[in-house]
């Protein structure tokens, strides 16, 4: 399958998904908020994620882990179509390695690293204020990011969350095991 015919799929199963998570009237909890966009900076609701599973990520593009990046986009290429989606929060809040603007940001990850996952403005993890979605993802998992490329792994029901720390790959073993146990469900 061409690159592009797979993203257009990976749009129409999104935009299925959302449709008929609307039509129930069901955003789970956790993602019942939106949050500014990385390149327009306007809100986007994690409510049109309803039904998928999502890998929630906290990067930096001054990072020993940047190039994580490239395995995610790889992630969310191979498992988009089966309802997985990579969601980067781009954050200063780990040695400074994020000190540019939401705009060299985005042009960092996408011609660096071909980014075509959803990316958030950069946003606060660690520091104060923090943003609310991480505050209530480590109250779920009773793991806060210690550094840049935390994740959180959240199940279709919006309820069911585990964290990995910065050192899993997102192609290592164990976090492609519970993404594929995810999407199974």
């Amino acid at each position: 399958m061409l690159r592009a015919e797979r993203y257009l799929l990976t749009a129409v199963v999104t935009l299925m998904t959302t449709l008929s998570a609307h039509a129930a009237g069901s955003c789970p909890a956790l993602l019942d908020r939106s949050i500014p966009g990385l390149l327009d900076g306007k809100p986007r609701s994690l409510c049109e994620f309803s039904g998928r599973v999502l890998l929630v990520v906290n990067t930096a593009s001054r990072c020993g882990y940047t190039g994580q990046y490239a395995a995610l986009e790889k992630l969310q290429e191979t498992y988009g179509p089966r309802g997985l989606t990579v969601l980067g929060f781009p954050s200063n809040d780990f040695g400074n390695q994020e000190p540019g603007s939401n705009k060299e940001i985005a042009e960092f990850c996408s011609m660096t690293y071909g980014v075509k996952f959803p990316m958030f403005s950069k946003t606060a993890v660690k520091s104060e204020p923090r943003e609310p979605f991480y505050s209530d993802l480590i109250k779920a998992t009773g793991s806060a990011p210690a550094w840049n490329f935390h994740k959180y792994l959240i199940g279709r029901d919006g309820r069911s969350v585990s964290a990995f720390p910065s050192n899993v790959a997102p192609d290592s073993n164990v976090l492609v095991r519970e993404i594929e146990a995810a999407l199974a469900k």
